[in-house]
């Protein structure tokens, strides 16, 4: 029996894949951050031997996991419903045009207005935006979590201790929405058409060597595959703006560390809040510090030029191409094989080429 895959298994098949990814390759997200941030030197750099201090790198590669864990199981479920929904609109709706050949003897074939791979892009695109509204508090969370100094505080929590920074200023977790779209847009826009290409290839050419069985473990290896390699172009092309994102995200929660919660003690204040008879107004560093954190992606990145050239923007990059490949083949070889799996629970065959 033929048949398409439910909501159901998407949101379950996504979740599943999301929640594999995070325990599997989540250390090596924790060493990308700590390599980009600005604290690098100061925190892992033996400043005496200028070598680096592997027990602080190494420490506490999950801190932050939980938030992570809690908010990517919604948000992967809303990626792939919104993708597969998209794809699905896009691709019945799609019109044809007459295609005019180049000459008399070509028969004229109809073509589509637009061609698979845009489909690709667009549907990615659109799903990464309504999964990053989901994701960013967590990211947020997750990447000054990673990045919180344990040495004397062992017991303590570090996604306790990352929250308790946004008490006085809880909006300030959605700062990063427009640094993780604008991160996450270009790189599923360009592995999702790589993805779909090189798995549409890489079947087609075991169907002609008449190896090809459809089978749960060959759809997921292929899968796997694809997903991996393209996922590791689009990271490495991706890096700069990775880089920018973890300064802007862990510097909100500096941010929100020094936003003290009310006006300050012993100083004179009217009732707009502002000083009054001369009152010295001891939030002007604070204040400071705050502007700094609110710097555009721009400056940052020219920041980061102007400090450690133009190899800083790329930092972490071969890091982050193996994190990507491990995590991308992982992610998508489970889904496809989740949705598969789910569909024969019913008796129903799934095809890895089926819409929802």
């Amino acid at each position: 029996m033929s048949g398409k895959n439910t909501n159901t298994d998407i949101l379950l098949a996504g979740a599943f894949a999301a929640f594999s990814v995070d325990l599997l390759v989540y250390p090596l997200d924790t060493l990308k951050t700590r390599l980009q941030s600005p604290d690098y030197n100061k925190l892992f750099i033996n400043e005496s031997t200028k070598t680096i201090n592997k027990p602080a790198l190494f420490r506490g590669l999950y801190q932050g996991v939980g938030s992570v864990i809690i908010a990517t199981l919604p948000s992967s479920g809303a990626f792939f419903t919104s993708y597969e929904g998209v794809k699905s609109l896009l691709t019945t709706h799609n019109p044809t045009i007459a295609r005019s050949p180049l000459f008399p003897s070509h028969a004229t074939a109809p073509t589509h207005l637009l061609p698979q791979p845009l489909i690709h892009s667009l549907a990615s695109s659109l799903a990464e935006l309504v999964s990053c509204a989901i994701l960013t508090p967590a990211e947020v969370i997750k990447q000054n979590a990673q990045m919180v100094d344990r040495t004397h505080s062992s017991s303590a929590n570090a996604t306790l201790q990352t929250l308790s920074k946004f008490r006085s200023n809880p909006l300030a977790l959605w700062r990063g929405y427009t640094a993780l779209a604008g991160r996450n847009l270009p790189f599923t826009a360009l592995q999702f058409p790589m993805f779909e290409g090189l798995k549409t290839r890489l079947r087609r050419r075991r169907e002609e060597q008449g190896k090809w069985n459809g089978g749960l473990l060959e759809t997921g290896v292929v899968t796997a595959l694809s997903a991996g390699s393209a996922g590791s172009v689009a990271a490495v092309v991706t890096t700069p703006i990775d880089v920018v994102k973890t300064r802007i995200m862990l510097g909100a929660g500096s941010e929100s560390e020094a936003k003290p919660a009310g006006p300050p003690k012993n100083v004179l204040v009217d009732a707009m809040g502002k000083t009054v008879n001369g009152s010295a107004n001891p939030l002007a560093a604070v204040r400071k510090r705050e502007g700094n954190g609110r710097k555009s992606s721009w400056a940052i990145g020219r920041e980061i030029v102007a400090k450690e050239g133009v190899r800083g923007l790329w930092t972490g990059g071969a890091l982050r191409a193996v994190w990507t490949m491990v995590g991308s083949g992982l992610y998508l070889g489970v889904y496809e094989s989740g949705r598969i799996y789910l569909a024969s629970r019913r008796g129903e065959s799934v095809d890895v080429d089926d819409i929802v």
